[in-house]
């Protein structure tokens, strides 16, 4: 078991993945759920059917479900062995990178009540292992963990959102800190590289927008297509298109990791689009896209001097598990 918050918490063990990721889960969200006394319950679970399961966010904000800081240790323990059965090893630690920059943020702002580490929520809608759907969302500032299950057809972890703000910590002790390297780095590396072979179009604008352009929707939809397509790439520049997905899917467990690797894959990888906006120089402003028939992955580095990175994936046809549950984009509001 990999460590979320070794800065808040004891350090769990870790261990193999033994268990499949539905019986995995059930079992630790389970295991959370008998660590509450009734009132806690009460606070962290909803019917599945409740508004709230979709009612998700990346701002700073109160959110329903159980707070962090009103967990005793042995809760919060369980909580994160929670996090931590959803998540990749590499997942944890951007997730604990991400929640420690709360305390980093606190003290630039001078605001420990609104930039509090122990902010962070779990909620549990429908019944652990219901075959009918069930679902856990872990969420805070700059993170929005969603996985619904659905029995034996299947499973979404999207909308997945990491975010982090300061980007890059210039100064202290924690100087050079960057939790979202990699989604930035291999972006700028891909664009480069396209842009150094001819291929124009990979830039689409100048002027990047100020914000992932999907926000906080609730129902995600395909974007305007630009860049340019995979199957217009060299080997080498499909490869590290394929590197740079990979960075968003591998937040997550191996086995679901995988499961919807294999899903974009099989949509037809030849079909995705890598576009970029802004400057390709280091600290300067930035937002790039990459759009499949099956999903979306934005990422924007514009705020704060272009040193504040939000970073979604989403799945325009499976957010929240729709599609597995027959609520088709066609028919959902």
């Amino acid at each position: 078991m990999k460590s979320l918050l070794p800065a808040l918490f004891l350090a769990l063990p870790i261990a193999a993945e033994e268990l499949p990721a539905p019986l995995a889960l059930q079992t630790a969200a389970n295991a959370f759920l008998a660590s509450l006394d009734d009132k806690k319950q009460e606070r962290a679970t909803f019917p599945f059917d409740s508004e709230e399961r979709e009612n998700w966010h990346y701002t700073p904000r109160d959110r329903k479900g159980l707070p962090l800081k009103d967990m005793n240790e042995a809760q919060k323990n369980a909580a994160v062995a929670l996090a931590n059965e959803i998540l990749s090893e590499r997942g944890a630690m951007q997730a604990a990178q991400i929640i420690s920059l709360e305390s980093v943020l606190a003290k630039l702002e001078n605001n420990p009540q609104r930039r509090d580490p122990e902010k962070y929520f779990v909620a549990i809608f429908g019944t652990p292992g219901d075959k009918d759907g069930w679902a856990i969302r872990f969420e805070g500032h700059h993170l929005s963990v969603n996985v619904t299950l659905v029995g034996d057809k299947g499973f979404s972890v999207t909308p997945s959102f990491m975010g982090t703000n300061p980007g890059e910590i210039r100064e202290g002790e924690l100087k050079g800190m960057r939790p979202l390297a990699a989604e930035e780095d291999l972006a700028r590396a891909l664009a480069l590289t396209l842009l150094e072979s001819g291929k124009k179009d990979v830039l689409f604008s100048e002027n990047p927008p100020k914000e992932i352009l999907t926000g906080e929707e609730r129902v995600a939809k395909q974007l305007e297509p630009v860049g340019v397509l995979a199957s217009e790439m060299t080997e080498a520049q499909q490869e590290a298109l394929f590197e740079l997905i990979s960075q968003y899917t591998g937040r997550y467990r191996a086995d679901l990791a995988e499961a919807d690797m294999a899903k974009i894959k099989k949509a037809g990888m030849d079909k995705i689009r890598f576009g970029w906006a802004g400057s390709t120089k280091p600290r300067e402003a930035y937002y790039y896209r990459v759009q499949g028939p099956t999903f979306l992955m934005e990422g924007c580095n514009v705020q704060n001097n272009a040193n504040h990175m939000h970073a979604v994936w989403r799945d325009t046809e499976n957010d929240f598990a729709r599609d597995l549950l027959g609520e088709h984009l066609d028919g959902h509001e």
